[in-house]
């Protein structure tokens, strides 16, 4: 949807009616002079691909997904890859049971990164290219 809008800074998506997407593969892909996204009226409950979704965004420093409902997603991977300025992400709500591709998930990513309960455990052990210290809460 913006995958390569390089010049965009700022997006405020808060009225976007998601409630029927199942693929936001690579969505916001490329958008590496944003700095600032707005995704907490976001409606996440039938996605199954968040694949390349924040790929290269190197200008956030935070993102906001504590809404972010993960129970279907299937495919996370490269989902924050190159995202190298973020100083946090908090992924407690994040159900990843059903994820079964994840692969540079979390590549070149130096934050911290809080999981809680419905974090698969394997995802961690296969953070290929993480480079920063899960918290589980």
């Amino acid at each position: 949807m913006f995958c390569g809008c390089k010049l965009l800074t700022s997006l405020d998506v808060n009225d976007f009616d998601t409630s029927n997407v199942t693929n936001m593969n690579s969505m916001f892909s490329e958008c590496r002079g944003l700095t600032s996204l707005n995704l907490s009226n976001f409606n996440t409950g039938k996605v199954t691909d968040m694949s390349m979704m924040f790929f290269c965004c190197k200008q956030l420093t935070s993102l906001d997904l504590t809404n972010f409902d993960t129970s279907n997603v299937i495919d996370m991977d490269s989902m924050f890859n190159c995202c190298s300025n973020l100083t946090s992400l908090n992924l407690s709500s994040f159900n990843t049971n059903k994820a079964t591709r994840y692969s540079y998930m979390l590549s070149s990513v130096t934050a911290q990164v809080t999981v809680g309960s419905n974090w698969n455990v394997a995802m961690t052990e296969s953070a290929t290219g993480y480079e920063g210290t899960f918290i589980e809460i």
